[in-house]
């Protein structure tokens, strides 16, 4: 069941998407790159049923989105957005919980089912022995995995990211993308908002590369990340080169005055 793109256009008044048709593989790690402002998060929007295309269709499984009820698109697709509000008063396990709501009646009852489901998305995220501790008394990390221990009780296929690892510190960064790698091998479909090439480029099974609203290139990180790409989207020289762990591309901006980077290349 893949998400397929036909000639999307979305977006806003001062901002829109030029024509966009891709396709999200079932079972992949799907990374959206590309500089501030070409449209990854307006794309991700799109994809997550967040924002309207003016044009063209998005379909799960063959199904278009647009007309699909949204409790039935919450049983496919569960988000994470950037900037997730965290409710005054609420404790780890009740948040968790509100991803259990599109299957539930209109009094919000739990069944032992949704207890089950909540007790082991508490337990893949590590946060089982804080579930009573209020979500505002967390760290930013442990906050990002009680979030995602909620897409987790939403039990869709498809879990879609919007920059899941800003502003948290290094190793909270690896905990997120090491966790959401694990989703990924447990047979969930992927699709994050990353800024850092290097990290998409070791997590993804797939790039998408934004650039002023379009798409610019998308493939196999293994296929894409390269000089040129990196220069024409970004506008920088880079030094491209394995990384000394997992083999993948891991990419140092060169000064852009400097006049070496064939030099450098040919080191590597």
């Amino acid at each position: 069941m893949s998400i397929s793109l036909q000639n999307i256009v979305a977006g806003y008044d001062d901002f829109q998407l030029k024509t966009v048709s891709t396709e999200i593989s079932e079972g992949s790690f799907t990374a959206l790159i590309g500089p501030n402002g070409c449209g990854k998060s307006t794309l991700f929007k799109a994809i997550s049923g967040q924002l309207k295309p003016r044009e063209g269709t998005i379909a799960i499984g063959g199904s278009d989105i647009a007309s699909m009820r949204t409790r039935a698109v919450a049983k496919r697709i569960s988000v994470l957005p950037q900037h997730p509000v965290v409710p005054p008063g609420v404790r780890v396990e009740q948040l968790v919980g509100y991803g259990r709501a599109p299957y539930q009646n209109m009094l919000g009852i739990q069944t032992s089912k949704d207890q089950d489901i909540i007790q082991a998305a508490l337990e893949t995220v590590s946060m089982i022995d804080r579930r009573h501790q209020l979500v505002s008394d967390l760290s930013g990390g442990q906050r990002q995995r009680v979030f995602i221990a909620m897409c987790l009780a939403q039990d869709t296929p498809y879990v879609l990211f919007d920059e899941p690892t800003s502003f948290l510190d290094i190793r909270h960064q690896y905990e997120v993308l090491d966790l959401m790698a694990k989703l990924n091998d447990d047979g969930k479909t992927i699709v994050a908002v990353l800024h850092d090439i290097a990290q998409a480029a070791r997590y993804a099974s797939g790039l998408i590369v934004m650039n002023n609203g379009g798409i610019h290139t998308a493939g196999a990180p293994s296929d894409i990340v390269e000089h040129s790409m990196i220069h024409d989207v970004y506008g920088i020289r880079t030094l491209i080169y394995p990384d000394p762990v997992t083999g993948t591309a891991s990419v140092s901006p060169l000064n852009t005055c400097s006049n070496s980077q064939e030099t450098l290349s040919e080191m590597v």
